[in-house]
């Protein structure tokens, strides 16, 4: 958590809400309460639902508890005992009998209540501040997030040193609440989810399809610039593929159930990537082909579980903004370090700024030999130092076929996402025999990179919205221009702009509705319309325009065609 003492505060609140839960519902069963960040949870198994006043009554337990000064005491006990002190409750039983035999049963006891737990906790309930609490919302667990487990209600919270702490994050909260992609989605009419239709998987609507052209033409112009060709690939293959590429040995839980047609089975794709070594294996290389840029916005289905889904953030079905290289062991660290820059370019021309990069290493579940996945973690790891990078490492954290770079921003509430990631594989050149003839005439395997820039464009655009706030910046915007004449008598004047503004390609609409003036603008801002063009006579005798800004600023009698090369100029610069 980063600080030490904070984590104690929260684990030790995390013992005496549950203590209050017990003292409201002594049949209650409990499972676990863990500190995490900024706050803590517990999860119980209870009589019956709570609400949102149950909390209030919880808390007021809970700050009685804390002006009693009760220690916090640990003790190391045999499983005998501890199983004699959870009689009743099947939750910490079942974790008692997780515990290897090799290690101590400790528990924290707090006068009327005790634990199994590690800690770490504060010394006494008195060096938990009442003031500097809340108890934030109440959600449903599945016991140890396992569907086929019962739901759980699990309590949120959060604790600090002070008060003021937890003022400040409690006004963090209501500014991501404000910012939540969910909430502005429906508000300005960007995107819809259907279950009946089928979880997690999103429908975009005009607006929001319009902001999806703009990144993708974006995209396209930039891949393009930057030595990449575009290919596009099917929808499914067949099992062979995923045999071969490794996904049904470890990932087949992620992929939707197979389809059988012409007595085979057939996979909606989770990855490009057996897509794209197809493309390569239609014909022999040289090395003087290398290196192939590869690029695709490919749609991937993936089956998360549906307590999982959030929003855009986690869907099962999203477009990967997916690029693959193949090129000679001696172009792989200069690749890297060129999809590096590449990466950055496109993250800072969407306005992310704060940038921090990780090197993950080979986990538990990997294939390839030790010594190739050395030499490719060191290879990545120069590429990062080469850029002059700082990264952090993330141990075990590579995919199952090789290590990898993942970059991550911070928007504007300093959240950090995880977007960018430039990975290695060694894996599938092998797995599907590919090669290319070298100088010396001599068949070798090629190297593979497999790179996303943006991650995926559906989680991309929840992180752009959220960034934002829905206010996107000009060059994205799903309306740019609102022209908004001031009576009808008008209104052919304003046609007249919206016209010109339309053949110039501008993304314009022209509220010509029976709405006074006030409304008019009034519903624009509210649809973050980054320009209000307001035309009234002095505008349509001076071929001219007043515009309303969405930041409230105003200039008036602007000549048109001097608006038009200023407002071309601020989305080409993509300010």
């Amino acid at each position: 958590m980063g600080d030490n003492q904070l984590e104690s505060i929260r684990h030790s609140m995390s013992h005496v809400m549950a203590e209050a839960v017990l003292e409201m519902f002594p049949t209650a069963q409990i499972a676990i309460g863990p500190a995490i960040e900024n706050g803590f949870y517990y999860d119980f198994d209870l009589p019956r639902a709570l609400n949102m006043e149950d909390l209030e009554e919880i808390s007021e337990r809970m700050r009685k508890i804390i002006s009693e000064d009760k220690p916090f005491e640990r003790t190391v006990v045999s499983r005998d005992e501890a199983k004699r002190l959870f009689a009743g409750q099947h939750y910490k039983q079942e974790l008692i009998e997780a515990i290897p035999e090799d290690e101590e049963v400790s528990l924290y006891n707090q006068g009327g209540f005790t634990d199994l737990c590690r800690g770490p906790h504060v010394k006494s309930t008195k060096e938990l501040n009442p003031d500097a609490f809340k108890l934030l919302n109440i959600a449903g667990a599945y016991w140890r997030g396992i569907e086929t487990n019962p739901m759980l209600t699990r309590i949120y919270g959060t604790a600090w040193k002070t008060p003021k702490d937890l003022r400040i994050y409690l006004q963090k909260l209501e500014e991501i609440e404000k910012r939540d992609h969910r909430k502005l989605g429906k508000e300005l009419d960007l995107f819809s989810f259907h279950e009946e239709a089928g979880p997690g998987l999103v429908y975009w609507h005009p607006k929001g399809g319009r902001i999806r052209m703009a990144i993708e033409d974006f995209w396209k112009k930039e891949h393009y610039a930057n030595g990449y060709e575009m290919v596009v690939t099917p929808h499914v293959g067949k099992s062979w593929l995923w045999e071969t590429s490794g996904h049904l040995d470890f990932y087949q839980e992620g992929m939707f159930s197979p389809m059988e047609m012409d007595k085979s089975d057939y996979y909606a794709k989770p990855m490009n990537c057996p897509f794209h070594i197809m493309i390569y294996k239609n014909k022999k290389h040289s090395y003087r082909d290398l290196p192939f840029r590869w690029a695709e916005l490919g749609t991937v289905y993936r089956y998360e579980k549906a307590g999982a889904l959030h929003g855009l953030l986690r869907v099962r079905g999203f477009t990967q903004d997916d690029a693959h290289i193949f090129c000679t062991p001696d172009q792989m660290e200069g690749e890297i370090r060129e999809v590096l820059r590449f990466s950055l370019h496109m993250l800072r021309s969407f306005g992310f700024q704060e940038v921090s990069a990780y090197l993950s290493t080979r986990p538990k579940e990997s294939v390839g030999e030790e010594a190739q996945w050395e030499a490719a973690t060191e290879s990545l790891r120069r590429a990062l130092e080469e850029e002059g990078l700082e990264y952090g490492i993330d141990e075990g954290g590579g995919a199952f076929y090789g290590p990898k770079i993942d970059l991550k921003i911070k928007d504007a509430l300093s959240r950090e996402w995880q977007l960018s990631t430039i990975q290695f594989d060694f894996n599938e050149p092998q797995r599907f025999n590919m090669t290319f003839v070298d100088s010396d005439g001599v068949e070798k395997r090629p190297y593979m990179i497999h790179r996303a820039l943006l991650g995926s464009i559906e989680r991309f655009f929840g992180v752009l919205i959220e960034h934002y706030a829905g206010a996107f910046p000009i060059w994205l915007a799903p309306d740019q221009v609102c022209v908004i004449p001031v009576s009808e008598v008008f209104n052919d004047y304003a046609h007249e702009v919206f016209d010109k503004l339309k053949r110039a390609g501008i993304r314009v609409y022209i509220d010509d509705s029976d709405d006074r003036m006030n409304a008019k603008i009034r519903n624009a801002q509210q649809q973050k319309v980054p320009h209000m063009l307001v035309l009234g006579e002095r505008e349509k005798m001076g071929d001219s325009v007043s515009v309303r800004y969405r930041s409230g600023k105003q200039e008036n009698g602007i000549p048109f065609a001097t608006y038009l090369e200023s407002l071309q100029r601020e989305i080409d610069e993509k300010r």
